[in-house]
């Protein structure tokens, strides 16, 4: 690896030297300098459907999708990661927001005991690149999903694997969603098999993993992720948001998993675009104070209240 002195950031040796300063620059950018990632994660138009975007104790404004722009354009974050057919729909309007692409995506209208999930990726490498230079985005970089333990991984293995090496290349940042899924696998929170998840996004060249937290008899707790952490190495493991919960609960969570579990940060999608856009935009900052800023859980919840 590439040893940047004045950054200390570690560029893979995938990463050309010509597009060393570009990786460079890209993961200061949404780190803000801290190793940490608060990932906004705005996937779920395809993964979920409606049904995380309209009904009840789901503010109206969030049935529209350029409530996720306007989160991601007032609120503190590091990235905005969606599908590249909305971010060409409204990047135009929100040229500020770092943008990663996400590349594969499905429906969960197939559940896995009907058949074992397959997402294959919607678009080449080359074809982001392409984007970022003719819609002169900031596009930082780009998003994958791997459903381990389904009959189709070899598939969905080999695709991240050339598209980790080609995004690197051209010093884009690399993410990998890594969820155990399939007939074969019986718990797919635990904790073994979220390690060993972890340390696949490892081998595949990841820079940053995101899982689902361990839980162990059914029970959440964050010293289970030390060993997802430790797995991982240099690939930095950031945990999924999961459904909506409150506020408060969800900081503290997510202050164990950073400084008890050894995590890098979250990706938090319906716990933050399901409210209004002020409260979305706090909890944001909350978030970011945690992940980022290294505050208490406490010191963040007072962003909850606009302060």
């Amino acid at each position: 690896m590439f040893y940047d002195q004045f950054m200390g950031i570690k560029v893979p040796f995938t990463v050309s030297p010509d597009y060393k300063s570009e990786y460079i620059k890209n993961y200061d950018l949404v780190t803000h300098s801290s190793g940490r990632l608060m990932l906004f994660a705005g996937d779920q138009k395809v993964e979920h459907l409606n049904h995380d975007f309209y009904g009840e104790n789901i503010s109206e404004e969030d049935n529209n999708p350029e409530h996720l722009f306007r989160i991601a354009s007032k609120a503190k974050i590091g990235v905005f990661g969606t599908q590249l057919g909305l971010i060409a729909k409204y990047g135009m309007d929100y040229p500020q927001v770092p943008y990663l692409v996400k590349l594969n995506s499905k429906t969960n209208l197939v559940k896995t005991a009907q058949k074992d999930p397959l997402s294959e990726s919607w678009y080449e490498v080359s074809r982001v690149i392409e984007f970022k230079k003719q819609s002169e985005l900031n596009i930082v970089g780009v998003g994958y999903t791997v459903y381990l333990g389904s009959e189709f991984e070899s598939q969905m293995l080999s695709e991240a694997a050339k598209i980790i090496a080609n995004a690197q290349y051209y010093g884009l940042l690399t993410i990998l969603w890594m969820y155990p899924r399939g007939a074969a696998v019986k718990d797919e929170k635990d904790p073994d098999i979220i390690a060993g998840a972890a340390g696949v996004g490892a081998t595949l060249g990841a820079d940053f993993v995101k899982v689902n937290a361990p839980k162990k008899e059914n029970k959440a707790d964050a010293s289970l992720l030390k060993q997802a952490v430790a797995a991982a190495g240099r690939t930095k493991v950031i945990c999924a948001g999961g459904e909506s919960e409150d506020p408060k609960i969800f900081l503290k969570t997510l202050h164990d998993q950073i400084h008890i579990g050894g995590t890098a940060g979250s990706a938090t999608g319906r716990n933050i675009h399901q409210k209004s856009l002020n409260e979305a935009i706090k909890f944001c900052n909350a978030i970011y104070a945690v992940t980022v800023e290294n505050k208490s859980f406490m010191e963040a919840e007072k962003y909850l209240n606009g302060k």
